[in-house]
């Protein structure tokens, strides 16, 4: 059964045993993966087993797990996530297999979750039979008038309260970027203190909190929300930003995704190398995320062209314009459509 986020509610006191939450928009998937995850555990289950499906992943350990009972908890949630929506023709038959098991049992979920399902996947047979006896929420993100309503219930939710201008002003600065826009609508609902703002003093709070950073410009260059970054860009530039600075945050990010493809290569888990990196949970799948768009080639094409830029800021010529023209050529090269100049 299919179901948008705003009917999970109605669907959580009972539960089908195979869950799915796949979008493209991260709040929204989060969001709704907290939900099924809280109503399984009011519901009974007492252990979490999350996986995520990498190369080479083992689909008979999968269906051991389903199939036997925990030595510590009587129900449980097994999670996996599905990077790709590829799961390959072993993976496909045995999700297919354990979408008809699971319906029988009374002592496990299977919560499946990654990136939006395109026709390629909803129209397969495993797909289908997960579909058929399960729960499949779609975390896309809301456009038109599906947007502007979840910006009041959102509001809402904070205890925000605009009149209809400021809330159609708000609405056009964040739309595409939910997770922005909550964490503008929680800032601002403590600087309000309960009194309801109108349009001038939206404008103002904001201009006051709309200064990036770096750290902002490398979440959406791994997001792969090109446009924000080089808006992004644009501004840091505008506040007199070191160009030096933004290449050493651009080229991080370029760096740190190369020795993750190099390790994976290697026969490294990837969970293992992001814990080698440091890199906060809450941001593994972004890096994951990248690299599954792009790939180890164009990721070493562009750590090239990163180092071709920190020559030319160490230079004697300092071009200022060729500098930042060059800093966006490395961000927009997080978009796997990225062709290089001259190129056919």
């Amino acid at each position: 059964m299919r179901v948008f986020p705003s009917q999970l509610g109605q669907h959580l006191n009972r539960l089908p045993r195979i869950l799915m939450v796949f979008g493209d928009d991260v709040l929204i998937r989060e969001e709704c993966r907290d939900a099924l995850r809280q109503a399984c555990y009011q519901a009974g289950a007492q252990e979490r087993l999350s996986l995520v499906q990498e190369s080479p992943f083992n689909w008979d350990e999968l269906r051991q797990e389903c199939q036997s009972l925990s030595l510590f908890a009587s129900v449980r949630i097994i999670e996996l996530e599905l990077p790709s929506l590829k799961p390959g023709t072993e993976g496909a038959a045995v999700l297919t297999e354990l979408a008809e098991e699971l319906a029988r049992q009374q002592d496990l979920w299977l919560l499946l979750h990654g990136p939006k399902a395109g026709k390629e996947q909803t129209n397969t047979k495993w797909f289908k039979t997960l579909d058929k006896h399960g729960l499949y929420v779609q975390a896309l993100t809301p456009e038109g008038a599906h947007y502007q309503r979840w910006i009041g219930d959102r509001a809402r939710r904070h205890q925000l309260a605009l009149d209809r201008d400021a809330q159609s002003y708000l609405a056009s600065l964040f739309e595409g970027n939910l997770l922005a826009a909550d964490q503008a609508m929680a800032q601002l609902a403590l600087i309000a203190g309960g009194q309801r703002l109108d349009q001038a003093a939206l404008a103002e709070h904001l201009q006051d909190q709309s200064r990036y950073t770096v750290f902002e410009l490398g979440d959406a260059l791994l997001a792969g929300n090109v446009d924000a970054a080089l808006k992004i860009l644009a501004q840091l530039r505008q506040e007199g930003t070191a160009a030096t600075l933004v290449s050493w945050s651009i080229n991080r990010e370029w760096a740190t995704l190369l020795s993750l493809c190099a390790g994976q290569a290697q026969g490294q888990s990837m969970p293992e190398l992001m814990k080698a990196a440091r890199i906060w949970e809450k941001r593994q799948r972004l890096y994951q995320n990248a690299i599954n768009r792009l790939g180890a080639s164009r990721i070493a094409d562009a750590m090239a062209a990163a180092g071709a830029l920190e020559s030319m800021l160490k230079g004697e010529n300092q071009d200022e314009a060729g500098q930042w023209l060059a800093l966006a050529d490395l961000c927009a090269r997080f978009d796997p459509a990225y062709s290089p100049m001259g190129a056919a």
